[in-house]
């Protein structure tokens, strides 16, 4: 592109006439024109040109469109906008009614939905049904419309725009032509930087360069120049009017053409030795051009060679990250079988819990049916203590018997001896009558004496007769009580001895059913975590080996990968050395083409301009050109055919990488499938492990239900806990059996048929 020059938006302002709606209402005609102003109410608004009602189409186009075609054709952007409300305009502004329309066209519109002007509007006829639908959305995305896109440099842009406001003329729409009128004003403001769209050549693009650069320095210069001043300004000093700085030289400087010191243009040339230089020059620029071609073409190969690689290097990433995704999961699956192992080892000590605690429960029972025995024993041993104390009683009774037989024996005697004194004492009377009497007074003492002694005998035997109904009474009493007690005791001790014999023996049977259930359970388990084991560890040696097996066939395609990567970047890299040679070489053969063109231009100018010598050198000067020309000539297809060579080996070299492509592919693609397999044997190598691993906690946790209700049922057994049957104190028998059925264990036959005699016995 040329140098770009600002220039401001064009703003014209267009009003139609009153339609047959707004005659028919009798509105009020409001706008006043003059050349570039339109006065609203008192209030008046400047465009850069103002079209009354009664300015043709052509008017409009020599003023608005006809200088922007002119610059379209020039090389320059061009823009019409037509703005204003429905109805205003716009579409007539545009296309007229009689204009056969050849010119592809891209419309947007936004009216409003229910807008009572809509029926006047033609925007409708250039969108069909479903694009009218979409017209009345509730959000326009501004930012990524298309036509914020297409209209992107016709405001601020390398664009000439002109801008068409539309207005109508009624007071009925006088807030929407003042709006109209406001964003005209405002357009006025914009400035773009237009341009012409041009290619310029290496040349051209180096003296626009040259001339950039010589204005920079100048306004290097100038803005060092202005620093100057104004410090000279700030400190004080007077800058005189010469040393000022003057900005219409500058401009001038700038402006003035630069001057061209070039030698005059050659004479022209005869028409055959331009034509043979012509056409020499052509065919050597389209050899180059061929050749640009296939140096273009081979460096897109070395960039898809590139792109390729790229590839590679993501896919052979991806499966680094599905092997490591892979080791993952095998660690993660290694983890859950130790888990699995120390559940099972769980398992295994409550059931080692559960076979100790029926040791101990059977030790218990046993430890029970010995202290039953000993209680028994006690009991014998009481029974028999028992037996003496009667024996006792008896001897005690016979005693009293024999007592009594003797007091009365005793007291027969004494009453005969008295009688036997008395009369013995009657018949002497006379004859002891002074001696005796003090004998008789001691006989009348001791008699006394004996009477006292026999009758507190006759109390004591009196006494210890009814001490002997009293205890006879007791004793008759505690024989009943202790025969009724022995009898209840017997036979509760019985009962609760039978009771207790057959819940034990039903425990006792239920305990081994479920220790036998228990320990084929645990059979059945200890043979399915063995199964599980040898299935878990063959799947892990399986896994390692794939593992294995994988990592050796990852590292051996790594290998592959990075030395087929190493080649290709090796081979890209010496293709794109070749490539830069070879672009070196055009390079410089294009400069020594365009040298020698020059040569020859001055060659044929120096013959056109030295007019005086030409008759004489004619002959020489020909043949030393003819000579260099063919020497040049020669030159350059010597080129061309080491350029050819090249480009066969290129071509060479590309079928090469082409053929090796299709196996690298097999490859990566064999790579892949294998991925997949070992991924799918993964994922179904986890569900099986989930799924024994749910069957196996299933298991587990039936187990431990059934532990946890057999100690359930245990500790309600335990909670009827009752005193042990203690010696001398036979009314806690009956209390204590029972206490003793739960506590103690089950009796030996041998036991249980000591009682029952004893029993028997006692009720006799």
């Amino acid at each position: 592109m040329v140098d770009a020059a600002e220039c401001c938006v064009k703003v014209m302002c267009r009003f139609r006439p009153l339609n047959e709606s707004e005659i028919t209402r009798g509105d009020k005609y409001i706008p006043k024109f003059k050349e570039d102003t339109v006065v609203i109410s008192g209030k008046p608004y400047i465009f850069d040109r103002v079209f009354p009602p009664n300015t043709t189409q052509e008017q409009v186009y020599d003023t608005c469109a006809k200088q922007i075609v002119k610059d379209v054709l020039d090389g320059y952007n061009g823009t019409i906008f037509a703005y204003g409300q429905t109805s205003s305009g716009k579409t007539h502004t545009m296309e007229a009614k009689n204009i056969n329309k050849s010119l592809s066209t891209f419309s947007f519109f936004l009216p409003l939905p229910l807008y009572s002007l809509k029926c006047y509007s033609s925007c409708l006829h250039n969108v069909g049904f479903t694009q009218y639908k979409a017209i009345f959305k509730t959000h326009v995305p501004y930012r990524d419309s298309k036509m914020t896109r297409i209209l992107q440099d016709s405001l601020g842009g390398n664009c000439r725009t002109t801008i068409v406001i539309c207005c109508s003329p009624s007071v009925y729409n006088e807030a929407e032509i003042k709006s109209t009128l406001m964003f005209g004003q405002r357009a006025k403001t914009i400035k773009n930087t237009v341009s012409v769209n041009m290619e310029l050549t290496a040349e051209e693009w180096k003296k626009k360069y040259e001339k950039e650069k010589e204005k920079t320095r100048n306004q290097k210069i100038t803005i060092q120049r202005l620093e100057n001043e104004l410090k000279r300004w700030r400190k004080g000093e007077t800058v005189p009017v010469d040393e000022q700085h003057n900005s219409k030289e500058v401009k001038n400087s700038e402006a003035a053409p630069i001057i061209d010191t070039s030698a005059p243009p050659p004479e022209p040339v005869s028409d055959s030795e331009k034509t043979q230089y012509e056409e020499l020059i052509n065919d050597l620029y389209h050899q180059l051009d061929d050749k640009d071609d296939e140096i273009n073409q081979h460096s897109q190969l070395a960039e898809n060679l590139k792109q390729q690689m790229v590839d590679q290097d993501e896919l052979l990433a991806s499966t680094r990250r599905d092997y490591e995704k892979i080791q993952e999961d095998l660690s993660r699956l290694q983890h859950e079988n130790e888990a699995a192992k120390e559940e099972v080892k769980e398992v295994l000590q409550a059931l080692e819990e559960l076979a100790v605690n029926y040791d101990q429960k059977s030790h218990e029972v046993e430890e029970r049916s010995k202290t039953n025995q000993q209680l028994t024993e006690e009991l014998m041993q009481k029974t028999v203590t028992l037996a003496g104390v009667e024996t006792d009683l008896s001897a005690l009774q016979e005693l009293s018997g024999h007592h009594k037989k003797r007091s009365a024996e005793i007291l027969s005697l004494l009453l005969r001896d008295l009688n036997e004194i008395g009369s013995v004492i009657a018949l002497n009377d006379h004859k002891m009558n002074g001696g005796m009497e003090e004998e008789f007074t001691m006989a009348r003492l001791f008699i006394s004496k004996m009477k006292s002694e026999v009758k507190s005998l006759a109390n004591r035997s009196k006494q210890l007769e009814s001490t002997q109904a009293d205890t006879m009474r007791k004793m008759q009493a505690n024989e009943k009580e202790l025969a009724s007690c022995q009898l209840l005791s017997s036979q509760v001790k019985i009962k609760s001895l039978t009771d207790y014999m057959q819940s034990m023996e039903q425990k006792k049977r239920q305990l081994e059913e479920s220790h036998d259930s228990l320990m084929e359970e645990l059979a059945k388990l200890h043979a399915q975590v063995l199964d599980k084991e040898k299935e878990h560890m063959s799947r892990i040696q399986d896994a390692e080996e794939m593992k294995k097996a994988l990592e050796q066939q990852m590292e051996s395609h790594r290998e592959a990968h990075q030395k087929q990567l190493s080649r290709l970047r090796d081979e890209i890299e010496e293709k794109q050395r070749i490539l830069d040679e070879l672009k070196d070489l055009l390079n410089e053969k294009r400069e020594q083409a365009k040298e020698d063109l020059k040569g020859l231009e001055e060659t044929v100018v120096s013959k056109m301009t030295l007019p005086g010598i030409r008759s004489a050198e004619l002959d020489t000067d020909e043949s030393g050109g003819s000579l260099a020309q063919k020497q040049k000539i020669i030159f350059l297809e010597n080129n061309l055919e080491q350029l050819t060579k090249v480009h066969k080996q290129l071509v060479h070299d590309n079928a090469d990488l082409r053929c090796e492509l299709p196996k690298l592919e097999k490859r990566l693609r064999a790579t892949a499938e294998r991925v997949k397999i070992l991924e799918s044997a993964l994922r179904e190598a986890k569900e099986s492990a989930m799924r024994d691993r749910k069957k196996y906690q299933q298991e587990v946790d039936r187990i431990k239900e059934v532990i946890r209700a057999k100690n359930q049922a245990r500790m309600k057994h335990t909670a009827q806990i009752a005193k042990p049957i203690r010696a001398g104190h036979h009314h806690s028998v009956a209390s204590a059996s029972p206490g003793h059925s739960v506590r103690g264990g089950v009796p030996s036959p041998r036991q249980h048929h000591q009682h029952q005699p004893q029993h028997h016995h006692r009720s006799k």
